[in-house]
């Protein structure tokens, strides 16, 4: 499965991409296949869009969550950010190569090969919503205490 994670960011006021990069970059990795990509948004150079896509399971991504909630709590950004974010997180559906030039042919969605089953996914997003609440749970309730 590939899990996906866009989160937007805005900067306070006089912060910098950089005061951004060095409070939100992880200190420890999650120990499976994890890309983040990094993006600044063309209309409003405050905002910062980070896309996260990794392959695993439901347990490698409770797994990668735990870890995440750990650096987030260890590592604020509450002096760089403002206080809206907008999370959005899922499971990718499909995977298209819109490189060539000219007429495509359509094809089924598919990720790695495997052709999507829109059921199969449909009942894993609760899942995943599941976990994603959890963390989310924990994060908020280790951030409000002492």
């Amino acid at each position: 499965m590939k899990f996906i994670a866009i989160v937007t960011r805005t900067l306070k006021a006089g912060k910098t991409y950089d005061d951004y990069r060095k409070a939100w970059f992880h200190t420890n990795g999650f120990g499976i296949p994890t890309t983040m990509y990094t993006a600044i948004n063309a209309f409003n150079p405050r905002e910062i869009i980070s896309i996260g896509i990794m392959d695993g399971d439901l347990k490698d991504l409770s797994n990668s969550l735990e870890i995440d909630v750990k650096d987030r709590l260890a590592q604020p950004m509450d002096d760089i950010i403002e206080s809206a974010i907008i999370r959005n997180f899922g499971m990718v559906a499909a995977v298209d190569d819109f490189s060539l030039n000219g007429q495509l042919t359509y094809v089924p969605p598919q990720v790695d090969g495997v052709l999507t089953d829109y059921n199969e996914i449909a009942e894993l997003l609760e899942k995943v919503a599941s976990e994603i609440r959890k963390a989310s749970a924990r994060r908020d309730k280790l951030k409000a205490s002492p």
